[in-house]
């Protein structure tokens, strides 16, 4: 659920990022269906969840909400991270964030036939709510986070972890911080690999 996060680790190639994005409406081999760039989005995607389970820093952070939340603490944490990621953009990025977001948007448009239906249907209600630019403020993650606990029929009560956020706020940005850092260097390197396997066959 860390949409912002996996689209900003997709370097500059608008297929490489939709590819990143959709990742995770696309099953098992089905990703060698798509043109060459969105597959490598698609493993790249696999490739930054894969790191991000396993981290350390990620484990403590989903460690403080396990004993309330279960196994939806990942998810939350995940759009925690994307929160501070928004909220710190300028560290990130010379781009603005509305602009940046703005331009993803226009590529979803151009790009619509490729998408899963699934994302089809999400992407008016990103758009209109402007998802990703709102995260960067508490209002913008709680509604976020209240749209995620409906879509679980009320059962994550994910929509109560805006408390814990405000809680432990500086914990959680201090390991983002730290894990964030870590995971851009692993996916510039991915990446590269990726490109070299698929354009040196």
């Amino acid at each position: 659920m860390n949409y912002l996060a996996h689209i900003y680790l997709s370097g500059d190639s608008d297929l490489v990022t939709i590819g990143n994005f959709m990742a995770d409406g696309i099953k098992g081999k089905d990703y060698k269906k798509y043109p060459v760039e969105i597959q490598i989005g698609v493993l790249l995607h696999r490739h930054i969840d894969t790191f991000t389970d396993a981290h350390k820093t990620v484990r403590k952070s989903t460690k403080r909400l396990h004993s309330k939340y279960s196994h939806y603490s990942g998810i939350i944490v995940d759009m925690l991270y994307d929160h501070f990621l928004a909220k710190n953009w300028d560290r990130y990025s010379n781009v603005l964030l509305p602009e940046y977001v703005e331009t993803f948007y226009d590529s979803l448009e151009e790009n619509y036939h490729i998408l899963p239906l699934r994302v089809q249907k999400m992407m008016p209600y990103m758009m209109s709510d402007n998802w990703l630019v709102s995260y960067a403020s508490l209002e913008g993650i709680s509604k976020a986070l209240e749209g995620m606990n409906r879509r679980t029929k009320n059962r994550s009560n994910m929509n109560e972890a805006v408390h814990e956020l405000e809680a432990f706020y500086s914990d959680f940005e201090n390991e983002f911080s730290f894990f964030f850092n870590e995971l851009v260097l692993f996916s510039n390197l991915k990446l590269n690999e990726l490109n070299n396997l698929f354009y040196t066959k």
